[in-house]
């Protein structure tokens, strides 16, 4: 029920739920991450790992409260595809739009091209195959041939890798030097106001999915869909407003790590996160291998724009935005039946 259950399901009601628990992600995520990144000057972490990891899995938050709601609501399907959808957001959109703010072009490194994306495109390739693993040795009987049960010990191939990328990022840490910037504000209250931000967000996510859950459910739109669009935007807000400011105040790497860092998080630790808590969830290898699909493009296309000159132009942001654009029309197509690529 809405707000704890003062209130009844109805499409206006649930509308509004999700406009105010969107504008509550978007709070607790900007004291969260503006907590994270006076913390990592703090301890003097490189930009690389600030963005990659730090400031990444601060404004990933959100996506990974909705698998782990979205599980226990019974509707795990709901929170892969917000997932998805958000990494596609990120891949596409929040690269763009950040371009565009800053009135130049984004300037990225070799370090952020060879390492955190190329990463990134491994940490997808890695979670079909667990999808893949699922369906060939955890089959659920009766149902479609494509379907599989994600078990824990699946769970952790994922999670492993994220343990890989973690130490990278840790033998970076080691090998940098730099000095500590202290802003005057206690550290102590930087991590209390860092927990708020989580409180906060936890808080409005569970409002979120629960009236994403009722709309798809009254207007007939799967929950994978569902997820893929409405649940994705919101949860993307934080990382799109992280990324335009720290590009506007110009550092383009921060930036840029943060979208490749964020969607590393989601894919490796938020999905198998929820498997973890949940036990074993259905995944349907023919609607998730489609997605996953566009976002390897998606991924592919990014790797392309960033390896040129390593920068990105305003042309290239706008093809970027522009293939966006593409995606959400087909999602839009899937829902109302106009297409069928997704079985």
């Amino acid at each position: 029920m809405p707000l704890f259950g003062l209130l009844e399901h109805s499409p206006v009601v649930d509308v509004v739920v999700i406009l105010v628990a969107t504008a509550f992600i978007w709070l607790g995520s900007g004291w969260l991450e503006t907590s994270a990144e006076r913390l990592s000057a703090y301890y003097g972490l490189p930009a690389v790992v600030q963005g990659s990891l730090v400031v990444a899995v601060g404004s990933s938050f959100p996506e990974l409260s909705s698998v782990v709601f979205a599980s226990l609501a019974g509707v795990f399907d709901m929170g892969v595809g917000a997932v998805v959808g958000s990494a596609i957001f990120n891949i596409l959109v929040i690269p763009a739009l950040s371009g565009l703010a800053s009135g130049q072009p984004l300037e990225t490194n070799r370090t952020l091209v060879y390492k955190e994306a190329q990463f990134y495109m491994i940490a997808v390739s890695v979670l079909v195959v667990t999808f893949a693993l699922a369906v060939i040795y955890v089959p659920v009987t009766g149902g479609s041939p494509l379907v599989g049960q994600l078990t824990r010990p699946l769970a952790l191939i994922p999670l492993g890798l994220y343990g890989l990328y973690i130490f990278i990022q840790w033998q970076d840490v080691s090998d940098h030097d730099a000095e500590r910037v202290d802003d005057g504000v206690p550290v102590v209250r930087r991590w209390v106001l860092l927990a708020a931000g989580l409180l906060v967000i936890l808080v409005a996510v569970e409002q979120l999915v629960g009236s994403v859950e009722a709309l798809s459910r009254t207007f007939g739109v799967p929950d994978f869909l569902a997820g893929v669009t409405v649940l994705a935007a919101a949860t993307s807000l934080p990382d799109l407003l992280v990324s335009v400011r720290t590009a506007r105040d110009g550092r383009a790497v921060t930036s840029l790590a943060n979208v490749l860092g964020s969607n590393t998080f989601d894919l490796l630790v938020a999905i198998p996160v929820g498997v973890v808590i949940v036990g074993a969830v259905p995944i349907d290898f023919a609607v998730a291998v489609p997605m996953m699909g566009v976002l390897t493009l998606a991924t592919i296309l990014l790797f392309g724009v960033l390896r040129t000159d390593l920068s990105l132009t305003n042309s290239e942001a706008y093809a970027l935005a522009a293939s966006y654009a593409l995606f959400v029309v087909w999602v839009i197509a899937e829902s109302l039946g106009m297409t069928q690529l997704i079985k």
